[in-house]
């Protein structure tokens, strides 16, 4: 089979995570957060779940495990972290539960960014892995990041990501 008939064989609607992490955003001034799941919702697939969480390791941690142990969830999106202050913890909580890392997803994201932003697109550690038969996908909180990852990246291919996952 190739990667066109996989994507054939792919769930088309999925159930979607999304946490926010910021000290400062709430559910209402997440213009990314909403961002996202207005994107997901219009595709045809289902926000089970928005939260903010704050930059915190043990917070997130806590989160995302129950994400995990969610049967119903197929894909849990983070929005922010991602950058180089101190604190940005996401990637650094969140790659600790990775059991294979999707190194394509980070390196096609930045060459993405990169002709929108310039060279600021390497300050981003953007990822994405699987986890539990899970996508588990790490995004930057800015609102042009989420969409041009939601609409060139994650779209085109997340049945196919989830189907594989779950094989």
């Amino acid at each position: 089979m190739d990667y066109l008939e996989h994507r054939k064989a792919s769930p088309r609607s999925l159930v979607f995570a999304l946490v926010t992490v910021s000290d400062s955003r709430t559910v209402e001034t997440d213009e990314s957060g909403r961002i996202a799941e207005d994107i997901l919702k219009s595709s045809g697939h289902e926000v089970c779940k928005r939260i903010i969480v704050p930059n915190d390791e043990g917070e997130i941690r806590r989160i995302i495990e129950e994400l995990l142990s969610n049967g119903g969830i197929d894909v849990i999106l983070t929005i922010g972290g991602t950058g180089l202050s101190r604190r940005d913890v996401t990637v650094e909580t969140v790659s600790k539960t990775v059991e294979k890392r999707i190194e394509g997803f980070g390196e096609l994201f930045r060459f993405l960014s990169y002709s929108e932003i310039g060279t600021a697109a390497m300050l981003t550690r953007a990822f994405a892995g699987v986890v539990k038969g899970k996508i588990l996908i790490c995004l930057p909180g800015s609102k042009n990041a989420v969409e041009l990852a939601i609409r060139r990246l994650i779209l085109p291919e997340i049945g196919h990501m989830v189907r594989e996952a779950r094989r």
